[in-house]
């Protein structure tokens, strides 16, 4: 089965190793027909340390690396 990739915002990076990435989505309400925006908050490995609040990035799903890690970093944009 494929991985997952989701497409958001780095909220956080003041862990070492982490950042935490905000993903948006968008879906119509079933009975009122108006877009809604929710938004999840995930935790990321980042090894380098490289990505920045404010950065676009891609995460994809992983092996748990700890507790509240279960997604890693692969690219920006």
């Amino acid at each position: 089965m494929p991985k997952r990739i989701l497409q958001g915002t780095v909220t956080s990076d003041k862990n070492d190793q982490t950042v935490t990435v905000s993903v948006e989505r968008r879906f119509t309400h079933p009975v009122l027909k108006k877009t809604i925006r929710k938004s999840k908050k995930y935790r990321a490995h980042d090894p380098k340390n490289e990505f920045k609040v404010g950065d676009m990035v891609r995460i994809q799903e992983c092996a748990p690396i700890s507790k509240t890690k279960r997604w890693e970093v692969v690219a920006q944009g």
